[in-house]
């Protein structure tokens, strides 16, 4: 599945189970298998780091392609003086979101 095709389904059926910290998962037969692979094809990271690495790529890339969705208030003008309008689309809520749970993440960690 595409990543853009990953937020649209979000989208559509939002909600869901808090996540444990300490993340273990099961990966199907062939993300395993490819992701023996890549630990085989640069032996200096771990599976671990590997999958770490992609989740944060994946991560970033998913960020990118949210949709932008222009609301009705002008929030600044772009170089050529053209409005440019606040966006009511999914990213700025997970921006925010992001930045909630990173900070009770790091002071989870200062204690």
């Amino acid at each position: 599945m595409k990543i853009k095709e990953l937020v649209q389904a979000w989208e559509q059926t939002a909600g869901g189970r808090i996540a444990a910290r300490d993340y273990r998962l099961s990966l199907p037969v062939r993300d395993a298998a490819r992701i023996a692979a890549l630990a085989e094809m640069y032996p200096l990271r771990g599976e671990s780091e590997l999958i770490a690495e992609l989740l944060s790529a994946a991560l970033d890339e998913l960020e990118a392609g949210m949709a932008y969705v222009a609301g009705p208030r002008v929030v600044a003008e772009d170089e050529e003086g053209n409005p440019v309008y606040e966006d009511i689309g999914p990213t700025p809520r997970f921006l925010a979101l992001s930045r909630k749970h990173l900070q009770a993440l790091e002071a989870q960690a200062r204690q």
